[in-house]
């Protein structure tokens, strides 16, 4: 197993991990079966060197709890030293450009992670440091989160092309965005269920329409909850995301017929249906603590699955395996 990921891996190493668009199906895939191989091992007591002598920068400009744990215990667990710089460590877009300070730290580091605000952060981090950069979140995609929950998903139900998963809630944010775009590539019927006004960006559907035709996927998007019935799975996120506080009561007035409850998952009428949410969760809002509470083992091994993945975009674009 591990010769036969070590050899897919060459296609990888050196490169950037920003968003899914960038990876076709069966590198996914393959980061997906290496995060399994690596979580396996973990559960044995067994770590590895894949990242012995690599220095890891960890900007942060959001703070976090699964990101930053995630890619502190991955990097360790392989040899590697991670080093946090959160936004009142470094001139980040400050006193330095984003490019002189990209061009700083690939002279130091031997890859980045970034969690921010702008998608163009992180990309311009990509260009000018010369080494592999990983999209930790931007407020238009959070790739890393996917790969944890197909991962999830792949533990329940075995593959993930074919399946059916419903994203209820703010249907512009970056975890639908991210949950379409992967979807898309893999396979998954996916439906945004949301209100009108929160509905995803019209050029990113078409994008990734696009990906369907070639990967048997399906997109939804609908205001109607009545679409949510026989999902495999369901998934929600914070009605009010990381910089738009100011929006809340806007957002809950507009997100409450879309709370995940008891009502929806009666509604959605199979047994074997699970719920997803990347955390933290407001309970209470976008979900019941009853919801939330039923399905806490599976929420929780995709928090955990967070760590199996990212250990794995490392170790695929920067590690030796």
């Amino acid at each position: 197993m591990v010769q036969e990921l070590a050899k897919k891996s060459m296609n990888l190493k050196g490169r950037s991990f920003l968003t899914l668009k960038d990876y076709t199906p069966e590198e996914i895939d393959y980061l997906l079966e290496l995060a399994k191989d690596l979580k396996t091992k973990k559960k044995q007591g067994v770590t590895g060197n894949s990242l012995k002598g690599k220095n890891i920068a960890l900007i942060f400009e959001k703070p976090s709890t699964r990101t930053r744990c995630a890619f502190t215990v991955g990097c360790v667990d392989e040899g590697g030293h991670p080093e946090y710089l959160g936004k009142d460590d470094i001139q980040l877009g400050h006193k330095e450009s984003v490019e002189d300070t990209a061009r700083v730290l690939g002279r130091m580091f031997d890859g980045i992670e970034f969690r921010g605000f702008k998608q163009e952060t992180v990309e311009k981090l990509a260009k000018y440091s010369g080494v592999p950069v990983w999209n930790g979140l931007t407020d238009l995609d959070h790739p890393t989160q996917i790969l944890a929950d197909f991962l999830t998903l792949k533990e329940q139900f075995g593959s993930l092309k074919g399946l059916k998963l419903v994203y209820v809630g703010d249907g512009r944010n970056n975890m639908a965005n991210s949950l379409m775009i992967g979807s898309a590539k893999m396979g998954i019927h996916f439906t945004v269920l949301s209100p009108k006004e929160l509905w995803t960006d019209q050029e990113l559907i078409l994008e990734c329409q696009e990906y369907n035709k070639v990967s048997g996927g399906s997109i939804t998007v609908t205001d109607t909850v009545d679409e949510a019935k026989e999902a495999d799975a369901v998934y929600t996120d914070v009605w009010c995301s990381m910089g738009e506080e100011a929006l809340a009561g806007e957002r809950i007035a507009l997100l409450k017929p879309y709370q995940v409850n008891a009502e929806l998952m009666k509604k959605i009428g199979k047994e074997n249906t699970v719920f997803l949410h990347c955390l933290p969760a407001v309970k209470g809002y976008e979900v019941t603590e009853e919801v939330f509470e039923a399905h806490a083992e599976v929420i929780f091994d995709e928090a955990e699955n967070r760590m199996h993945t990212i250990k794995a975009v490392m170790v695929a674009t920067l590690g030796n395996l």
